[in-house]
């Protein structure tokens, strides 16, 4: 699912993203990312594009050979959802928000259970957005499902005002 938002001269699009369980078959997992693929080849170069969703992947804490996607600062072990995760990331110039800022654990755990704790949420922009990313971060103390933490990236975005330009003569006092 995704959004369109205009707001003055800037385009934004927000895709809302859940990716399928583990144990389910791969032949539905690769339909899911061929509609995300599809979504974003959908969505111009110019607009600003936002991914956000439940990956159900795992990242880990390193980056590896995706230091262009993935900031170094994940949690965890990284397992094959989490590799899909960050190859789509690199193939569309993405970069992975939440894993670009040093946080402390509950501000990067975004599954918890009276099992596991985990990082299967995260946030998207492209890499030449990034710049825009000035925070991001799990809100501990906010639930929103029984297990899901929320997750939430701070954008700066500027507005350029339009000069107004008085018709005529020019006053002077």
């Amino acid at each position: 699912m995704f959004i369109k938002l205009v707001i003055g001269e800037c385009t934004l699009n927000v895709v809302s993203a859940y990716a399928l369980q583990a144990g389910l078959d791969e032949e539905v997992k690769r339909h899911f990312w061929e509609s995300l693929d599809e979504i974003v080849r959908s969505i111009p170069p110019a607009e600003k594009l936002f991914i956000g969703g439940d990956f159900n992947g795992h990242i880990g804490s390193v980056a590896g050979d995706y230091g262009e996607v993935h900031g170094g600062f994940g949690f965890g072990d990284r397992n094959g959802g989490g590799s899909s995760l960050l190859d789509f990331a690199k193939a569309f110039e993405l970069v992975i928000a939440n894993s670009s800022f040093p946080k402390r654990e509950e501000h990067l755990v975004t599954f918890r259970s009276s099992v596991v704790k985990t990082q299967i949420d995260y946030l998207l922009l492209r890499r030449c957005d990034r710049g825009l990313c000035k925070d991001c971060k799990v809100i501990p103390s906010e639930t929103l499902a029984t297990q899901h933490k929320l997750l939430v990236m701070d954008v700066g975005i500027t507005l350029r005002r339009k000069k107004r330009y008085a018709r005529g003569q020019p006053r002077i006092r």
